[in-house]
């Protein structure tokens, strides 16, 4: 297989007849999925996701993929497309298109209302067309052709880009559930004659490779949903991802034969549930839903509430409800059920809100102590049928972290693929197709661009570092007036510290020795602001991790007078 080096430069042009991938999100991490296609300088995007912060991220929103390398080429891009709906693969669209509106979006009819929906917020009215499993469309030099796939969501597709230089098939997000809720199958007819006619490069979901087996059907877990219903003494509240039309189904089914009344709550729940009700992707039972603010005028246990949070998303619903600062006031008796996958990394938060939760004498149901969730993404087992079915020349594994891609080559060498025809690589590392044989042809920039506030960019990994350090070591600010013609301290230090147990009074401790090494800074001559500054960050710093055995953010202000 081939892996990532630390010392790739700027890939050349591409030769004459080739094919170009570079994946700029979505490898080694969950999310933020965004994969570029070249060919005779045109080019192809599929999918534009986001990626949510998690700890390490504090105070960031969102995080896009890296436009960098086609901000130059946007008038090369044919198109967006979109395999389906969720916020991972739709989520960056409004901030790619700020770029250029006019970039066409292709997806099926779901995905392309929710980021309609979507992009209607940012004041942005694309341009896209609606396609359906078995379509094709020539879009620019590639003749693409799409297939219906079966996900945790409606109408998710593959794509199969034909061009003179070779077939890309690309799977999206996508599971074998043979049983959907929605009778849609994955078509593996069509993989299979797409795999006849040749599969040059194909670009498989990566995020199950190292669960064996095949996911369970997604209708089996009706029955551990219908007894959550069953059991509950007062209010049920549901948390899932706000485009998990096939899980909220569910639920409202369980409502109604438990003779509860549904709420939404959350824009972005109510919005994608509105969408997926009209278009008929949702079925909702006559009299089911009802607003929330009707909820004062039922009985606890006739409620259900259906939200967001299921990741631990601090803004989100259920953390609110989890710290006591909603207007859902969880206690005794209620029911919290999370019904949706644990994205890794989000471990911690996820724990926590359930902590909370139960803290507050909630019952709180989960993956880990109940059936009440399946994955959307395809098993080892599921892939190897797959691999067998397409039976490409080259492989390239896509969406997950390093060991789901690790996992993902391995099986696609098992069943027959040559190790130096699998490309296992990471963001940014373009993979070259030419004459039916791949390898890699460079890197380009491809670093998190992360959104903070009305802010898109400006943001970098040393503010983040900077707001670890004030969030994690506290921070400590030293004002001295020196006199301007002898440099003698005149007044101060002050120093003001904040985030530490210690009482203030020990500092005192450091006064001396700060006006001491100031003296000896301005007897030598040393008069330059900035250069004092960092004779009090030193001594202070020093003294701190001595004293202390902290690493603050030490903010000195070197007044003249």
């Amino acid at each position: 297989m081939i892996h990532p080096h630390p010392e790739l430069g700027l890939p050349a042009p591409l030769r004459r007849g080739g094919v170009r991938v570079t994946p700029l999100g979505g490898l080694g991490e969950i999310g933020r999925n965004m994969t570029v296609v070249e060919h005779a300088g045109q080019l192809l995007v599929i999918d534009c996701g986001v990626l949510f912060p998690d700890d390490s991220h504090p105070g960031i929103d969102l995080i896009l993929p890296d436009f960098e390398s086609i901000a130059d080429r946007l008038d090369d891009v044919q198109a967006i497309v979109l395999t389906h709906g969720h916020e991972d693969h739709i989520g960056g669209v409004p901030y790619l298109l700020r770029l250029k509106p006019d970039i066409p979006l292709i997806g099926s009819q779901l995905t392309l209302a929710l980021i309609e929906a979507k992009l209607k917020e940012h004041r942005i009215t694309p341009y896209s067309l609606t396609v359906s499993a078995g379509q094709r469309e020539q879009l620019g030099v590639f003749d693409c052709e799409f297939v219906a796939v079966n996900h945790s969501i409606p109408d998710a597709l593959a794509v199969a880009m034909r061009t003179p230089g070779g077939t890309v098939l690309h799977t999206g997000d996508f599971k074998m559930d043979q049983l959907p809720l929605d009778g849609r199958l994955t078509d593996l007819r069509a993989f299979a004659r797409l795999g006849e006619e040749g599969v040059d490069l194909f670009l498989t979901d990566s995020t199950n490779a190292e669960v064996p087996g095949f996911v369970s059907p997604e209708r089996e877990i009706s029955s551990a949903i219908d007894k959550v219903f069953r059991h509950a003494e007062r209010r049920i509240i549901v948390a899932c991802f706000s485009s998990h039309v096939h899980r909220v189904q569910q639920v409202l089914n369980a409502a109604e034969k438990a003779g509860r009344k549904v709420a939404f709550m959350g824009r972005s729940m109510v919005r994608n549930m509105g969408i997926a009700a009209d278009l008929g992707y949702l079925h909702i039972p006559e009299g089911v839903v009802v607003d929330v603010k009707k909820l004062d005028q039922l009985a606890d246990r006739q409620v259900v509430l259906i939200c967001t949070g299921s990741q631990g998303e601090p803004m989100a619903a259920l953390s609110r409800m989890a710290n006591r600062e909603h207007q859902i006031d969880v206690g005794p008796g209620d029911t919290v059920l999370l019904a949706s996958s644990l994205i890794p990394g989000n471990e911690n938060a996820v724990y926590r809100v359930i902590n909370g939760l139960m803290r507050l004498g909630a019952n709180v149901i989960h993956k880990g102590n109940a059936r009440v969730h399946v994955s959307g993404h395809a098993a080892a087992g599921e892939l190897l049928y797959v691999y067998n079915l397409v039976q490409p020349r080259n492989v390239m594994p896509v969406h997950g972290e390093w060991r789901h891609l690790v996992a993902n080559g391995e099986l696609a060498i098992a069943t027959g693929v040559g190790r130096d025809h699998v490309a296992v690589v990471e963001d940014g590392i373009a993979v070259d197709l030419y004459k039916g044989r791949i390898k890699i042809a460079g890197a380009v920039p491809c670093g998190y661009v992360y959104v903070d506030g009305s802010s898109v960019g400006a943001a970098d990994d040393a503010l983040l570092k900077d707001r670890r350090i004030l969030r994690d070591e506290g921070f400590i600010s030293i004002i001295v007036v020196i006199d301007s013609d002898t440099g003698k301290v005149i007044g101060g230090p002050e120093i003001t510290a904040r985030g530490f147990v210690e009482d203030a009074e020990i500092f005192e401790d450091i006064r001396p020795q700060l006006e001491r090494v100031l003296d000896e800074a301005t007897s030598s001559g040393t008069r330059d602001i900035y250069a004092l500054q960092q004779v009090i960050r030193r001594s202070v710093g020093s003294w701190v991790g001595r004293k202390i055995r902290r690493r603050p953010m030490i903010i000195p202000v070197v007044i003249e007078a």
